[in-house]
């Protein structure tokens, strides 16, 4: 059994964290969906057995305005590769939304910030020669 990558395992605990399980629970989910207790016995086939336990968990809910966990981790995520902080995501969606933090945002919202900071990263990338 070939076991996961550092990138999926950091996955699996930012989004046990997003969805704020506690440890007994998350253990539970890894046994339940994949057999075993520890996200670094994990194989390929666990590891999306396990995601998408994660997506159908009473704990996986949109906000009241509807922004998805998804959403709030691609939007991370994009602003992770801008080489972004935290003060230059609230400040973009202060500028640009009105709002002070991602999770704050509707779906709507959050469907625009994702195009937007696309946009940014597209231009930001060498143009080919």
């Amino acid at each position: 059994m070939s076991q996961l990558d550092h990138k999926k395992l950091a996955v699996i605990h930012i989004v046990k964290r997003e969805l704020d399980l506690a440890d007994e629970d998350y253990r539970d989910m890894l046994e339940k969906a994949a057999g075993v207790r520890s996200a670094r016995d994990l194989d390929e086939a666990g590891f999306q057995r396990l995601m998408r336990s994660f997506a159908r968990s009473r704990h996986y809910r949109p906000s009241r305005q509807g922004l998805t966990l998804r959403q709030r981790l691609f939007i991370k995520h994009l602003a992770e590769e801008l080489g972004w902080d935290t003060n230059n995501l609230r400040n973009f969606l202060k500028k640009y939304y009105k709002k002070e933090r991602v999770a704050t945002l509707s779906k709507k919202e959050a469907s625009k910030v994702i195009i937007g900071l696309q946009q940014i990263l597209h231009a930001q990338r060498p143009k080919p020669a």
